[in-house]
């Protein structure tokens, strides 16, 4: 199946009560292993990569290998640029065939955050492609980038970022946090008020240490996407790491990478299946 249009994938998990994981992705491998979790699952999701990540690649080479990823299965599969950081990775995205676009302008004062968003809005919707936005912070360490503040969303600014910037998702701070070296504690009243509020479907990054009883409530919430990056990555690095501790002269790598797919996708697996039990 080719990639699927953001909003025909956002419409469709609407129409089936699913919640659309987010899996980020660094390179080949990662990306096959996200295509083949979700189709062994037989549920929709994304293969995503963030500006960061894209200093490994190019948006071309990415989008390249999500195409032919998704190409050999029959699930719903987008193509999701995550913390898109410039307008110019923005407009990289949608031409090299991203169905799906995140711009991060969360860091700057609002009526900034409300001027980049809506120039990538005008851009992306132009190209028929949704666009998540952020508002409010979330602390932790995204990749390699470090950050201590925690700015909860203010409930009493989301209905004007939303209907000022023409966002088609709206990415919250709710005591969720980015990596595993902090313990997330999630305000369900909070996400539950902003839900009210919101004219848009909710996004919560940092899904890897939000414990699954939390995820299904928040599902009542208003929440349509959650990204997974640091449980997958483990189960990458883990795959090479094992090997070399038992053998320090291990260098098969096309038998390593190849199992580090599997060990991907098995977690990719388990973890849309658990979001949507």
């Amino acid at each position: 199946m080719k990639l699927i249009n953001g909003y025909d994938l956002m419409n469709y998990a609407k129409k089936k009560g699913y919640i659309l994981p987010a899996f980020n992705t660094t390179n080949m491998e990662m990306t096959y292993a996200i295509a083949k979790g979700l189709d062994d699952a037989k549920l929709p999701g994304y293969i995503q990569i963030s500006s960061n990540n894209l200093r490994l690649s190019n948006p071309k080479v990415i989008a390249d290998l999500a195409r032919d990823a998704a190409s050999r299965y029959d699930t719903p599969i987008g193509l999701h640029l995550d913390h898109g950081k410039s307008y110019a990775d923005v407009q990289a995205c949608v031409e090299a065939g991203f169905t799906s676009i995140m711009v991060d302008a969360s860091h700057l004062p609002f009526e900034e955050n409300v001027a980049e968003v809506a120039k990538a809005v005008q851009f992306c919707h132009f190209y028929g492609i949704p666009v998540e936005a952020e508002l409010g912070a979330l602390q932790g360490k995204e990749e390699d980038i470090v950050n201590e503040a925690d700015a909860k969303t203010d409930p009493g600014m989301v209905e004007e970022f939303v209907r000022a910037t023409g966002c088609d998702l709206l990415a919250v701070s709710v005591g969720n946090v980015h990596g595993l070296d902090l313990e997330p504690h999630v305000d369900l009243d909070l996400l539950k008020t902003i839900a009210d509020i919101s004219p848009v479907p909710l996004v919560l990054h940092g899904g890897s240490g939000i414990p699954f009883d939390v995820i299904q409530k928040a599902r009542k919430c208003g929440l349509l996407k959650i990204n997974y990056g640091s449980d997958l990555r483990k189960a990458f690095i883990r795959t090479f790491g094992e090997a070399y501790e038992a053998n320090h002269n291990a260098h098969d790598v096309i038998s390593l990478s190849m199992k580090a797919v599997e060990n991907v996708s098995a977690k990719a697996k388990e973890l849309v299946e658990v979001i949507n039990a």
